[in-house]
């Protein structure tokens, strides 16, 4: 039987409070890598099927594969990585632009461009022109009602955290550390960090696929706690000690504030921890167990509103995001005719001979 690939499916941009953020230099690096493909063209130029593509392919023929997803359409990809081939292809267009650094000896530029009839599209020029220049202006609501959500999240976990006992927070995290870390042994090298964000903000809601990146580790441990009773500090705090033994680490952080971490994973050790609640039936270490709920019921109508405040902004963060995907699925029906996919289906195959190659 033919062993079939693995996929792992990533986030490395986000609709964060402080607009879109961007994880993209940690999708490969460049210094390291056989070969990176940045692929640049239009809305509706094939980017995505193209890796969608040649990702599925390498998994039919036994590689393992990252899928990088698009913050604003999951559906869509923004990259893909074939880790045993250290190969990388990118979508090199705005917002997410990475540009090459290696031009020739590594970095690859394929010009989906190229395949566009000039004219069909130009037809449509002023519709084109419109929908793009609408999406701008619909992000810009996007990230206003983000920031507005953090301000009303950070009141939330200001109300959770005047009930805290931190003294004790601090006792569990010590002794989380010393069980994990105080025996293994310290590697003779400096740890790698990579940082990508654990879940989104889309236009069909709050989305992870977390399944993919943590149930490859076999020992996961689940981080409980409501917002403000520690969740992310106790988490740095444990990677600041593997990082220190030498152990890479990967950093999953959250879409509201990108600089907050909602899970770890350390390769070398097999080792997962994460706040992520599809992990609530693995071992827990339960920080709510240090709120005092008298303190906390003193808030409780200033948190239940604040809660529901809170949804109803990222309602509306969700239903801006499902207007500017109507747009950009507009936009595409002006492309889509005007491309020479079969063109593009023969530099694929040329591409995938590529990649094989390389082994």
């Amino acid at each position: 039987m033919t062993y079939k690939g693995k996929i792992k499916r990533l986030l490395p941009g986000g609709n964060t409070s402080l607009g879109f953020f961007s994880y993209f230099h940690y999708i490969v690096d460049l210094k390291k890598a056989n070969k990176v493909y940045f692929l640049k063209g239009g809305p509706g130029t094939g980017k995505s099927s193209m890796m969608k593509e040649v990702g599925h392919t390498m998994t039919e023929k036994g590689y393992d594969v990252e899928f990088h997803h698009c913050s604003a359409d999951p559906e869509s990809i923004d990259a893909i990585v074939i880790p045993k081939l250290k190969v990388a292809m990118l979508d090199g267009t705005a917002p997410h632009v990475m540009d090459p650094k290696y031009p020739g000896a590594i970095d690859t530029i394929v010009h989906l461009g190229d395949y566009w009839q000039e004219e069909g599209l130009r037809k449509n020029k002023d519709t084109v022109i419109e929908s793009i220049d609408e999406n701008s202006k619909i992000y810009k609501r996007v990230y206003k009602f983000l920031p507005a959500a953090k301000l009303i999240h950070d009141d939330i976990e200001w109300t959770y955290n005047q009930a805290m006992d931190f003294l004790k927070v601090n006792q569990l995290t010590n002794q989380i550390i010393a069980r994990f870390f105080s025996e293994i042994e310290t590697q003779e090298k400096i740890a790698i960090e990579r940082h990508l964000f654990g879940s989104a903000y889309t236009h069909i809601g709050h989305i992870d696929f977390a399944e993919t990146y943590i149930d490859a580790a076999d020992h996961i441990y689940f981080i409980k706690g409501f917002p403000g009773t520690g969740k992310s500090t106790l988490l740095e705090k444990l990677a600041v000690r593997a990082i220190e033994k030498g152990y890479d680490i990967e950093f999953y952080h959250t879409p509201l504030v990108p600089g907050k971490v909602e899970s770890i994973v350390i390769p070398e050790l097999n080792m997962a921890f994460t706040t992520n609640n599809k992990f609530k039936d693995k071992e827990t270490f339960n920080l709510n167990q240090f709120l005092d709920i008298e303190k906390l019921n003193k808030y409780q109508k200033e948190l239940e509103y604040s809660e529901v405040l809170f949804k109803k902004l990222i309602d509306d963060v969700v239903y801006n995001l499902q207007r500017t995907k109507k747009n950009h699925d507009l936009i595409e029906d002006y492309y889509v005719p005007n491309i020479q996919f079969e063109k593009i289906d023969t530099l694929r195959e040329k591409l995938i001979e590529e990649i094989l190659a390389l082994e």
